[in-house]
C-alpha cells in the first residue's frame, strides 16, 4: 500500500498537464453544450473536449523546434507559449464565437482552456507563469512535488462546473421516464 501511496503522489508534471487536460475538457464540452444554440451541440462539445486534452500540454509542446532534428527549444521555456493574456484573449474571443456556430470556435475554446488549465498548474511552482508582464509564482512547491493537489483541484473545478449541466440532463431524463410511464 505504501508504494502505492508514493506513486500517486510522485506523479510527474507531465501525466499532471494530462490528468488537468480531461478535467479542462470535462469544463470546456459543458461550456460549448451550454452556450452552442444549434444541433452541432454534441460535435462541439466533443471537439472541445478532445481539443481542451491536446491545449493541456500545448504550452510546452509549442516551444519545441519540430523542423530540427535535434528537438530543441526554439524559445525559452514559459515565456511566450505560456503568457496568460494570449490564453485569455483566445478563450474569451472562441466563446463569444460558439452562438454564432463556427465549426472552429469550438476547437479553439478547447484549445484555449486546456492551456489556461497548464498555466493554472503551473502557477503554484518558483519558476511561475507570465500572466501579464514578467513571471508570477505562487511559489508553493517545486515542480511535480504536489501534483496530486493540482489534479484533484482541477476536477473539483471540473465537477463544480459541470454540476448544473448534470442537474439539467437529470430533469429532462426524468420528465421523459415521467412521460413514458404514462
Amino acid at each position: 500500500m505504501r508504494s502505492f501511496v508514493f506513486r500517486i503522489t510522485s506523479m510527474a508534471s507531465n501525466a499532471a498537464h494530462h490528468a488537468t487536460g480531461w478535467a479542462a475538457g470535462l469544463i470546456a464540452a459543458t461550456l460549448v453544450a451550454q452556450a452552442s444554440h444549434t444541433s452541432l451541440e454534441h460535435l462541439g462539445s466533443l471537439l472541445a473536449f478532445c481539443a481542451a486534452v491536446a491545449g493541456s500540454t500545448a504550452p510546452d509542446w509549442m516551444e519545441v523546434a519540430w523542423w530540427t532534428r535535434a528537438r530543441r527549444l526554439w524559445i525559452t521555456h514559459r515565456t511566450a507559449t505560456h503568457w496568460g493574456i494570449g490564453w485569455v484573449a483566445v478563450l474569451v474571443l472562441s466563446y463569444q464565437a460558439l452562438g454564432h456556430a463556427h465549426l472552429w470556435a469550438p476547437l479553439l475554446f478547447g484549445f484555449a482552456c486546456g492551456g489556461l488549465m497548464h498555466l493554472l498548474a503551473d502557477w503554484p511552482n518558483p519558476l511561475g507563469v507570465p500572466w501579464i508582464w514578467g513571471r508570477h509564482s505562487l511559489n508553493l512547491w517545486k515542480s511535480g512535488r504536489c501534483d496530486l493537489v493540482v489534479v484533484i483541484l482541477a476536477w473539483a473545478a471540473a465537477c463544480w462546473l459541470v454540476r448544473p449541466l448534470w442537474a439539467a440532463t437529470a430533469t429532462r431524463v426524468a420528465g421523459w421516464f415521467a412521460h413514458v410511464a404514462r
